[in-house]
């Protein structure tokens, strides 16, 4: 597993690199796979940050990540 700062891990956006990374919960999922964050975009969400504060305002439950392995964890 691997250890990502904030700013290491706003590099893995889409755009910058071509990782499509986010942070959930402190932990890091790679959604590089999901037909839903295509280009490192899901709606007004961007790959890259912390989501979890922004779960809140999601149609759907934490459950969702549930689907992918978490490759590292957030520092």
């Amino acid at each position: 597993m691997i250890f990502l700062s904030k700013n290491q891990l706003a590099l893995r956006n889409g755009q910058d690199k071509p990782e499509i990374w986010i942070a959930f919960c402190g932990k890091i999922y790679d959604l590089g796979n999901s037909k839903l964050w295509k280009n490192g975009r899901h709606y007004e969400h961007w790959a890259g940050q912390d989501l979890t504060e922004e779960l809140n305002n999601a149609p759907h439950s934490a459950n969702v990540f549930d689907k992918f392995e978490p490759i590292g964890y957030l520092k």
